[in-house]
């Protein structure tokens, strides 16, 4: 097992590893599988690599779940990226959170937040950085036209 970086996450499945990678690799546009080692016809261990980023996928078994502890931000820079990655990691069977927060059908928590969120929070008005905020707080999928009509408020 060869790991390209330094740190790499390594994500623990029970019995799914060959539909995460599908998953995955599918929802993300630079993304590739760079090998799956098998036992029989169950994939045991993968390397991905999603926009970049070398995954590690095992499937270890029931004994550990994921939790939103730890979650992949993703950062988007259009809402029809916001749209499209949220649309596709909930499908069959995640769950939308909160805040740009989502859990996909594997129980693995992703935040798909465009990056005029953090310039929004980041203005040094502090009125319209709370605004902002507080907009934020009301979402589930982040919407960049209401966090810009929230910021224009005054």
């Amino acid at each position: 097992m060869e790991i390209s970086q330094k740190i790499a996450p390594f994500l623990w499945f029970n019995g799914n590893v060959a539909e995460a990678i599908d998953l995955y690799t599918s929802v993300f546009k630079n993304s590739k599988t760079i090998f799956a080692s098998r036992a029989g016809d169950k994939v045991m261990t993968a390397k991905i690599q999603l926009e970049g980023v070398d995954f590690m996928l095992l499937d270890g078994g029931p004994m550990y779940a994921f939790t939103p502890a730890i979650s992949f931000f993703v950062n988007c820079e259009t809402q029809d990226e916001v749209d499209d990655l949220w649309e596709k990691l909930i499908a069959g069977g995640g769950k939308p959170d909160r805040c740009g927060w989502l859990k996909d059908k594997f129980g693995v928590s992703w935040q798909i937040i465009p990056s005029t969120l953090g310039k929004l929070l980041n203005d040094p008005d502090p009125v319209k950085s709370k605004n902002v905020l507080n907009a934020m707080m009301q979402m589930n999928k982040i919407n960049i036209q209401q966090l810009k009509d929230a910021y224009a408020q005054v």
